[in-house]
């Protein structure tokens, strides 16, 4: 559909991928079909289904790439699997020029478990979904408004691997330190009770498309 500024956005119940490219390859590394809750010139909000079938790395071998020694993870060739989603489900909220997105999670029988920061490239709009690149670190935010950076080990890593200069790393802590003042001021979206939000029961579960790696025909406005 088309917004009043006219820019182009999803309707409520659509599917599309929202998918992260390689660090500096490029080529799609995860793709994660999802149902649009909201799409406005404020926010995009979709769901993950439970049980979603999605496209994630490994290594060359098949072996999980968390399972790898941190020294060589980010150095040991790599491949894509088709895999599912386990456990509860996911709702992923973007604001268009963000160098974030802010996830909830939820533990079984919809108990508010955490919302998760994933510091990346502010997504790129086009026909089928959405891309951007994860930025390795990350924030953990609870209910009683504590948090925590997560993944500080591979953030540095990835620095050591040459696959973030030190200005971008810099830029990335920026945007970090900008999400802190964002948790601390309890501002958008922690503020908003999305935490009591549910998914429309009659949505199916999207399914992952042969050419989920595709190059994007061209970008939405």
């Amino acid at each position: 559909m088309t917004g009043s500024d006219g820019s182009q956005h999803w309707a409520p119940g659509e599917h599309i991928l929202w998918r992260y490219r390689g660090n500096g390859t490029g080529d799609v590394a995860i793709c994660r079909p999802v149902t649009v809750v909201q799409d406005t010139p404020e926010l995009l909000a979709v769901w993950m289904a439970p049980g979603t079938e999605c496209v994630r790395p490994v290594l060359a071998d098949g072996t999980p790439v968390h399972d790898e020694p941190l020294a060589t993870r980010y150095t040991a060739p790599r491949t894509t699997e088709r895999a599912h989603w386990s456990g509860t489900g996911v709702l992923k909220l973007a604001r268009p020029k963000d160098p974030w997105s802010v996830w909830l999670f939820w533990e079984r029988g919809w108990r508010f478990r955490s919302w998760y920061v994933n510091l990346e490239e502010p997504r790129t709009r086009w026909t089928g979904g959405i891309d951007s690149e994860d930025h390795f670190l990350d924030i953990s935010v609870y209910p009683d408004r504590s948090w925590l950076w997560r993944d500080e080990d591979e953030f540095a890593q990835a620095q050591r691997a040459g696959l973030m200069g030190p200005e971008q790393a810099a830029r990335v802590l920026a945007a970090g330190q900008d999400a802190v003042e964002l948790i601390t001021s309890w501002g958008t979206p922690f503020a908003d009770g999305w935490e009591d939000w549910r998914p429309d029961p009659a949505w199916s579960v999207p399914a992952l498309p042969a050419d989920w790696d595709r190059t994007p025909a061209h970008t939405a406005p």
